[in-house]
């Protein structure tokens, strides 16, 4: 077994582990891998392990991924995950199947400008500020749902549901506070008439915290491929 299977199996045994403990099934929360700064072979390593779904924050060093895996592409799902900027949105509308980080209405607008015809609607999350915090991309919580009915109103685009990146607390019930903020806000949404079935929340040190609160996409980098080297 390689690193990298030994690696997705103990992340898979902890969310089966929070689901349980949630009273939830396992298999309603789906992992997504963040490849962000790995080479495009430690995603086909993976993806050989049986990972399909895998996360990017950096638009151009995604693009190169996706262009080096191309022979994987029918079995690989592409999900974005960083900062957009205005100027970069066309190759992501261009290649992903996912955008988690829709943290203001001109994105979304461009990405369902953007999206090319034929290609299914781009599945999209809003990105919600839940800790308040300045250096923090996300929509204010309670101007979650005027930009939400927004977006969910645009062509090419599918709203799925939330996401959030919590300020980190070292206890399991701090972590829990702000993932609870999102999914209650979730709930409101759907009550308001929104067909939203995604909590995108938690990531390696908060991921039994987030399936607690009812994410159903964790987002695990470094428990997967290892710490970091972001010296290039």
């Amino acid at each position: 077994m390689t690193d990298f299977a030994h690696n997705l199996e103990a992340v898979r045994q902890r969310i089966a582990a929070a689901a349980r403990n949630a009273g939830r099934a396992p298999e309603s929360v789906a992992l997504l891998a963040v490849s962000k700064t790995f080479p495009a072979q430690d995603v086909r390593t993976a993806h050989a392990a049986g990972q399909r779904a895998f996360g990017e924050n950096y638009v151009q060093e995604a693009v190169d991924k996706i262009e080096t895996l191309a022979d994987l592409r029918a079995s690989l799902e592409w999900h974005f995950i960083g900062p957009l900027q205005s100027n970069k949105t066309r190759p992501v509308a261009e290649r992903f199947d996912w955008v988690h980080s829709v943290d203001r209405l001109k994105i979304a607008q461009r990405l369902s400008e953007q999206r090319p015809a034929g290609m299914a609607p781009l599945n999209v999350c809003l990105q919600v500020n839940v800790s308040g915090e300045a250096t923090k991309s996300g929509v204010a919580p309670q101007e979650a749902a005027q930009v939400a009915h927004a977006v969910a109103a645009l062509p090419n685009l599918r709203l799925r549901g939330l996401m959030s990146i919590p300020e980190p607390e070292a206890t399991l019930d701090a972590q829990r506070a702000p993932h609870r903020l999102l999914r209650e806000l979730f709930d409101a949404l759907r009550a308001d008439g929104l067909a939203l079935d995604t909590l995108s929340m938690g990531m390696s040190a908060d991921l039994e915290a987030a399936v607690l609160e009812g994410a159903t996409i964790v987002r695990v980098g470094t428990a997967i491929f290892g710490a970091r080297d972001y010296s290039h």
